[in-house]
């Protein structure tokens, strides 16, 4: 009787591993670009997955997906300079108090 007491909770907490997650984002895959254009390509620090790029609504710009050993995240495409890759040009708001 005292394994079946013990063995219940392992058992529920060993399947619940099991368990598929459910991303952030709903669940959904990010739909990435079928092509990025050649002057993306050529503007783009080397570093960068061309693979798995995507153009963000809000800003305009080109996010890539950077799979790191931690986390996969999103980055923004940056130039070899270090500038963000972008549709349109970005605003600079003014600082406050000038």
């Amino acid at each position: 009787m005292r394994i079946g007491f013990w063995l219940s909770p392992l058992v529920l907490v060993v399947l619940g591993g099991c368990t598929p997650t459910v991303s952030a984002t709903g669940g959904t895959e990010p739909r990435f670009l079928e092509e990025v254009p050649e002057a993306v390509r050529a503007a783009a620090a080397p570093f960068q997955d061309l693979n798995s790029v995507q153009i963000r609504p809000e800003d305009g710009c080109y996010w890539y997906r950077h799979r790191g050993p931690v986390e996969t995240t999103f980055l923004p495409l940056r130039t070899v300079e270090g500038r963000p890759i972008c549709t349109r040009p970005q605003t600079v708001e003014p600082a406050v108090g000038t």
